[in-house]
């Protein structure tokens, strides 16, 4: 308990500093900004925002990004209450009841309510971060080669698995992101591969050029063609504070929503996103009368922007402790801290103590921030969506193009970039998810390393991955999770589950 202390003492002077106190509210504001606007989600902003953070400190890049990711957890939720679209994926839930609660005048209610959940789940997630953190950094020291390409392997197929769609679909998206890691010199004989005589594609594909590529660029090209027409936004708010019944009915949702969000959210392949889903079944499951559920019930708020906020929180987990990103977003921010020379994993917390408890006391300044930024702003957040689509899209484009030209100053990346864009955007249209590419694109480099060190080791054999008991059981893991996803029973509800 003392060295806990300590530690959070040590990461609040680092984020109590001027500079990260600036870029944790700035993330913040910026990733409310983005959950609020439709179409533009924390994938697609990191992503654009990561040639900024080159000239920052390491831990202020992180906290600028990591405020962006779960400031649009909560700016998702002003969408979907108010104009009946979710701003991001995990608010998808919130609209089913947040949208009946502002046609019934109660719109505040749900914002705050919102907010007043996801703070509560955002400060207990903290906490769950904090005790974790060196626990299973110091497990994570004894795990040798074939334990983490087995941990890895193990993450490529909860990202299948977890991915909404076809499971064959999400499989060849997690093969063609392994596949596009590979291109470049190899790992030992420093000879050119998949380069196609192009010297541009010696040192492999820049990180930032195919996650602009794909969840940018993409992401404006599909939207173009979904937004037909301005959604009308819902104007009257009433009163943010719900009354003390509001509440009573609310806390026990928001526990349940908080527990359950932040056991998803850790485990690899983006758990995180059914945390919402599992919270709004679990309550409509326990109340009194389901009938009201789709109707405006405050517990169909509550418990999943609960649940949706402690996912964003403990997703950080895996990432700073094993070196291993659940979902896209942790995926982005592993190629800012290697753009910033340190390698993910159980080494940043005994290497860099500064930076991994100065993001875990970050996440509170930032969910008090959130809470501070939401609630007073909610009449800014209604004017700024009614800002026209065809004014917003051209901006984005061209910021795309500025930033990724600024990293290496390469024309050839703006036309890659572009590439990657319109790649993606016709792979949506054919039912392929990006995210389990940008997955296998990042673990790609890290799973033939680990497997390339193993099969030194063990002079060829295969042997010590079936051998030894944590990468056996990681292994057996992995085999029984896509057994199971592949029983007709189960892939029947996770159809259905998409569909919804």
């Amino acid at each position: 308990m003392g060295d806990l202390v300590h530690n959070l003492r040590l990461g609040f002077a680092t984020s109590l500093s001027l500079v990260n106190i600036v870029l944790c509210l700035g993330g913040c504001l910026i990733g409310t900004l983005i959950g609020v606007l439709p179409g533009i989600g924390p994938i697609a902003t990191i992503a654009m925002l990561l040639p900024i953070t080159f000239n920052l400190d390491p831990t202020g890049a992180l906290i600028l990004l990591a405020g962006i990711y779960y400031g649009a957890q909560y700016g998702g939720s002003t969408t979907a209450i108010l104009v009946n679209i979710p701003g991001e994926a995990t608010s998808v839930v919130t609209v089913l009841d947040g949208h009946p609660m502002a046609r019934q005048g109660r719109a505040g209610v749900a914002l705050g309510i919102a907010a007043i959940g996801s703070f509560i789940a955002g400060t207990i997630s903290t906490l769950i971060v904090a005790a974790l953190g060196v626990p299973l950094s110091e497990l994570a020291l004894w795990f040798g080669p074939p334990e983490y390409f087995s941990l890895m392997l193990l993450g490529l197929t909860l990202a299948v698995v977890l991915a909404q769609g076809s499971l064959l679909k999400a499989g060849s998206m997690v093969l063609l992101g392994l596949l596009l890691s590979t291109i470049g010199a190899d790992l030992e004989t420093g000879q050119d591969r998949l380069t196609f005589g192009l010297d541009d594609l010696s040192d492999g594909i820049d990180f930032a050029v195919l996650a602009m590529g794909l969840f940018g660029f993409a992401e404006v090209l599909r939207n173009l063609g979904s937004f037909e027409a301005q959604p009308k936004v819902q104007t009257i708010i009433g009163r943010l504070l719900p009354s003390a019944a509001d509440f009573k009915r609310a806390i026990r949702p928001i526990l349940r929503g908080t527990a359950l969000g932040s056991v998803l959210g850790i485990l690899p392949g983006n758990g995180a996103v059914l945390a919402p889903f599992a919270s709004y079944a679990l309550e409509k499951r326990l109340a009194d009368d389901p009938s009201r559920f789709g109707q405006g019930a405050i517990e169909g708020v509550a418990g999943p922007e609960a649940a949706n906020n402690a996912g964003a929180q403990t997703a950080f987990i895996p990432l700073l402790t094993l070196g291993i990103p659940p979902n896209a977003v942790m995926a982005l921010m592993v190629g800012a801290m290697t753009i910033h020379g340190i390698i993910p994993g159980p080494q940043v917390i005994t290497n860099r103590p500064d930076l991994f408890w100065g993001m875990v006391t970050s996440m509170w300044l930032g969910n008090l921030a959130l809470l501070a930024i939401n609630l007073p702003l909610v009449g800014v957040w209604v004017r700024l969506l009614r800002v026209p689509y065809r004014l917003m899209f051209p901006a984005i484009l061209i910021f795309c193009c500025i930033g990724i030209y600024s990293i290496n100053n390469r024309p050839g990346d703006v036309l890659l970039m572009a590439g990657f864009g319109l790649s993606g955007h016709f792979l949506f249209k054919l039912g392929f998810e990006p995210a389990p590419l940008l997955l296998g694109f990042v673990l790609g480099k890290l799973l033939e390393e680990k497997l390339r060190q193993a099969l030194v080791l063990s002079r060829g054999s295969f042997l010590p991955f079936v051998t030894r008991p944590v990468s056996c059981g990681l292994l057996l893991v992995a085999v029984a999770v896509l057994a199971i996803a592949l029983l007709p029973s189960v892939s029947k509800k996770r159809a259905e589950v998409s569909l919804s």
